[in-house]
């Protein structure tokens, strides 16, 4: 599933690819992808619109339209947002095309079609339920220890469990996750509450780092993930135990535990680990 480092490469390039840019017509092919309203209905709520701006909260995507509504999106297990020429083929699963005014298109497609659209003000989308509350954005200036402390300290979840509950920290999940905590040297399967203050800064410092070099590699292709131009990222080149279980830890050579924990595979080292 993309994470906070992909959804951000996204929404950069698509603030450069579409805002500015007016809509000239929607095709909706699969309307139950669209979550709110009724998807019938989303060629003439968009039809006419020019987009503004884009923004990243958490995994979501808000494009900003000249009416004050979002066209929100999420991208789930395999959603993909595509800008390319109006006669480029058409993948299989694509279930929305948006005509733009300089002759290209915004495709969507899904194939496990787990991804979520709708469009609406952020009160109708958290009114409908559709636009979840979240928490800290790890890459601002607030995510600060007190507010990492607030998540960790006074719960008996584990490490793994806690930052994966998009309500404390928004943006994590599996991949990142397991990333930071061998960054700082805590387990993932830790529980919070016994976590010292020195370890809690440390995963403060790994959070912020894996995601901003990650960014920087515009994402992780290790599945299905390319970007707006339908390119991979290169971050998955420099995992270090995402995936990895049964391997070498690529720090002390011992090789690397998985298991499932909070419903994840999780990997960690048991030697950089404790």
């Amino acid at each position: 599933m993309p994470e906070l480092p992909e959804v951000e490469t996204v929404a950069r390039d698509l603030r450069t690819a579409v805002t500015g840019r007016r809509i000239d017509g929607v095709t909706v092919l699969r309307p139950d992808i669209v979550r709110y309203p009724d998807g019938t209905m989303l060629p003439a709520l968009l039809t006419g619109q020019t987009f503004e701006e884009v923004e990243r909260l958490g995994k979501y995507l808000l494009l900003g339209l000249d009416s004050g509504d979002d066209l929100m999106v999420h991208l789930g297990m395999t959603g993909h947002l595509l800008v390319c020429d109006a006669d480029a083929p058409v993948p299989k699963h694509t279930h929305i095309r948006a005509t733009l005014d300089d002759g290209r298109e915004l495709r969507f497609d899904d194939a496990r079609r787990f991804g979520r659209v709708a469009y609406g003000s952020r009160e109708a989308l958290a009114a409908a339920r559709v636009f979840p509350k979240l928490g800290v954005e790890p890459l601002s200036d607030d995510f600060s220890q007190d507010r990492l402390d607030a998540v960790l300290k006074h719960t008996k979840r584990t490490v793994k469990a806690a930052l994966l509950d998009q309500k404390g920290v928004a943006g994590l999940g599996n991949i990142y996750i397991d990333e930071a905590c061998f960054l700082a040297g805590v387990r993932p399967t830790r529980r919070c509450n016994r976590l010292t203050k020195r370890e809690r800064a440390a995963l403060l410092d790994a959070i912020k780092a894996v995601l901003i070099a990650a960014v920087a590699n515009r994402g992780s292709s290790v599945d299905d993930y390319r970007d707006v131009w339908n390119a991979r990222g290169s971050n998955q080149e420099r995992l270090q135990v995402y995936g990895r279980g049964g391997q070498p830890c690529f720090t002390c050579g011992a090789t690397l535990r998985s298991t499932q924990n909070a419903g994840r595979t999780t990997v960690y080292c048991s030697t950089c680990q404790r």
